[in-house]
């Protein structure tokens, strides 16, 4: 039963505004006080900005650069609350992540002009794996309100030989708008995707890694990005244009009776013997 509970829970999540997710998760968690766990795990939460005072940048927060009550920071690779047997990659890998956060910060300035990311990368036994995280918020201009929060979880794993890599990319876009206009009145529109690919790369140099993860990233980002606009967007357009036609009644009950004129005597045509 609990595993029907869950599904059922997560494919509510899935169909449930994107900017009330805590709050109904929250809800979620006190009506099925077993699923907590399973809950927390499987469904991806709007992206938190916290502040570094060291190094003077925004970054994010989430379950990957968490330990406990504290999140590292990309930039100064130390804890807020300070904690001092957190985990922290290798130094090999550290300096990856010094990298790939430069890398990310210039792909966030000029995909979405503004904004936060981040990359976190931890170990494994034949590679590593990372997030990348991006997260872009309207200011309200406009009477439009909205958020971006993307989430790619990578796998690398490092192939013998060392000259090729498998990647495994899992991908989490959430999106919401919100305008308020005298015109239209109030609309909410929002939703996410999960995607996932995988796909062997060639690693011919230091920077390989980066090249292939951004790449990768990119194009998810650009797929997800059409799917969206073509799933909510266009639906809702089809939506709008169903209910509000620029015809007027009048001349819309003449074309009506017209084809209906049309089809009744191509009908009637049929039916007649050949002469």
């Amino acid at each position: 039963m609990s595993d029907q509970q869950l599904d059922c829970a997560l494919d509510l999540m899935r169909r449930l505004p994107p900017q009330q997710i805590e709050k109904n998760l929250s809800s979620l968690i006190d009506l099925v006080p077993d699923l907590c766990e399973d809950l927390l795990s499987s469904v991806d939460q709007p992206l938190k900005v916290a502040r570094d005072l060291t190094a003077g940048k925004d970054y994010l927060l989430c379950d990957y650069n968490r330990d406990g009550d504290s999140y590292r920071s990309p930039w100064s690779n130390t804890y807020s609350p300070p904690l001092e047997d957190g985990a922290l990659p290798s130094q090999k890998l550290r300096n990856f992540e010094i990298l790939a956060n430069e890398a990310f910060d210039q792909y966030r300035e000029m995909y979405f002009e503004g904004g936060v990311s981040s990359v976190y990368l931890w170990d494994l036994d034949h590679g590593f794996a990372g997030v990348v995280l991006i997260k872009k918020a309207g200011d309200g201009s406009k009477n439009i309100k909205g958020c971006w929060d993307s989430i790619h979880v990578i796998e690398v794993q490092e192939k013998s030989g060392g000259r090729m890599a498998h990647y495994k990319l899992t991908s989490t876009v959430m999106l919401w708008l919100q305008t308020n206009k005298q015109a239209s009145g109030t609309m909410n529109l929002g939703g996410s995707l999960t995607r996932q690919t995988e796909a062997d790369h060639a690693v011919t140099e230091s920077q390989s890694h980066l090249i292939n993860i951004g790449r990768m990233v990119e194009d998810m980002e650009n797929k997800i990005r059409s799917m969206l606009n073509s799933i909510y967007f266009g639906k809702t357009k089809d939506i709008v244009n169903g209910l509000r036609s620029v015809i007027p009644s009048s001349d819309a009950r003449v074309q009506e009776a017209l084809r209906s004129d049309l089809a009744h005597a191509l009908k009637s045509r049929q039916k007649m013997p050949d002469s």
